[in-house]
């Protein structure tokens, strides 16, 4: 039997409560990007900042049968799990279209329900903020544990979802963290481990 934690959720209950902690805060909405968000973030910001976030940590270990993957052939995606500290962007979004914006971000990141939206203490060169961020449990099934490096390699050479590959993601990701300033050791190994192996796909446009 499934615990609480791998039960399926529906993703309107916890929208209705981000969007009521939001609204008791009296503030513009932050959003915190650690993957995909920080090079698409598709939010109609009128500020952001590098920040640092301490008590999780930026992992390739969730997986995806849809977007970058399938559920014959899982590929992977980014997920903050507890422990450790992670390095991303802190988005501002105004209040007056944080209530339009929530929902979209839903839609893109919580139409299964998968992920913990949780409000992080982000510290940033101006000043800490507080932002919503999108975590994983380690109890959930879309959680993949750790993985050994052979099935890295099969899974970069061989996944692809409607967004594209599994490779193409962490390659991108690493590009632009790299470009910020920012430094993913985990996230580096693989991606040395995998181009090591040579070209496996073709990197997204």
């Amino acid at each position: 039997m499934p615990t609480p934690a791998t039960r399926p959720r529906a993703p309107d209950p916890l929208l209705a409560r981000t969007l009521r902690q939001w609204q008791a805060q009296g503030t513009d909405l932050w959003v915190f990007g650690y993957g995909s968000l920080i090079w698409r973030p598709d939010l109609p910001y009128t500020e952001c900042r590098r920040a640092t976030v301490h008590g999780w940590h930026r992992a390739l270990q969730m997986w995806s049968r849809v977007n970058r993957g399938t559920p014959e052939c899982p590929g992977l995606v980014f997920a903050l799990l507890s422990g450790g500290s992670c390095q991303g962007m802190a988005f501002r979004v105004p209040r007056s279209q944080a209530p339009e914006v929530l929902p979209a971000l839903w839609q893109r990141e919580m139409p299964l329900a998968v992920y913990d939206p949780r409000w992080l203490h982000c510290r940033t060169g101006d000043g800490a903020v507080r932002a919503l961020g999108f975590t994983l449990s380690r109890h959930h099934a879309a959680y993949t544990g750790v993985l050994p490096d052979a099935e890295y390699l099969r899974i970069f050479e061989r996944a692809r979802g409607i967004y594209g590959s599994t490779r193409d993601y962490a390659e991108t990701t690493h590009e632009e963290l790299r470009r910020l300033g920012i430094r993913d050791r985990a996230l580096a190994r693989i991606i040395g481990l995998v181009r090591a192996q040579g070209p496996t796909g073709t990197m997204a446009a």
